[in-house]
């Protein structure tokens, strides 16, 4: 599994996006006309706060995320446009770049992905960007596995230069 490249420019948005909305998760896509690279993100609102989360409504947007409403259909409205989403992403409030029990959950159906993307979670910790980690479905682990991982300043795996239940969701 190769990772989708991920552009400087649009690392440093993403990477913006979860530090301004420290100590809260963030979330969003990334988009491009190439299946093998993107090239813009569309920063989400988080909307755990509102209860919109499909399995834990419960938590605090500093431990999880949904995108819900608008944006959930402008995200799969996306799969008809010549830009689609290619990858979507969130960040933990943990410093830490995994994709959680909950992550899965909702990231996959019993059939496989729940949407055609990659994921990419940003640790975040002191309002710093700790390291990222980016994950693809694979058939054979009938799960989402690591595919690339860098520290904080570093370049993505592939970078150049430099839902389930009516929403997206989770986090630790």
């Amino acid at each position: 599994m190769t990772p989708i490249t991920i552009p400087g420019g649009v690392l440093a948005a993403i990477y913006a996006h979860a530090v301004a909305a420290f100590p809260d998760e963030c979330c969003g896509y990334l988009v491009g006309a190439d299946p093998d690279a993107v090239d813009a993100a569309v920063a989400c609102r988080n909307a755990q706060a509102d209860g919109e989360h499909p399995i834990a409504p419960e938590r605090g947007a500093d431990t999880g995320f949904v995108i819900a409403g608008a944006e959930l259909l402008a995200f799969a409205r996306s799969f008809d446009t010549a830009r689609p989403a290619r990858i979507v992403y969130h960040s933990h409030s943990n410093g830490r770049a995994y994709l959680s029990a909950i992550d899965r959950q909702l990231a996959a159906t019993p059939a496989g992905p729940a949407y055609p993307v990659q994921h990419v979670v940003i640790g975040v910790a002191d309002r710093a960007v700790t390291e990222v980690a980016q994950f693809a479905w694979s058939d054979a682990a009938r799960d989402y596995v690591e595919i690339a991982r860098w520290p904080a300043g570093g370049a993505a795996g592939g970078a150049a230069g430099g839902a389930a239940g009516g929403a997206i969701g989770g986090s630790p």
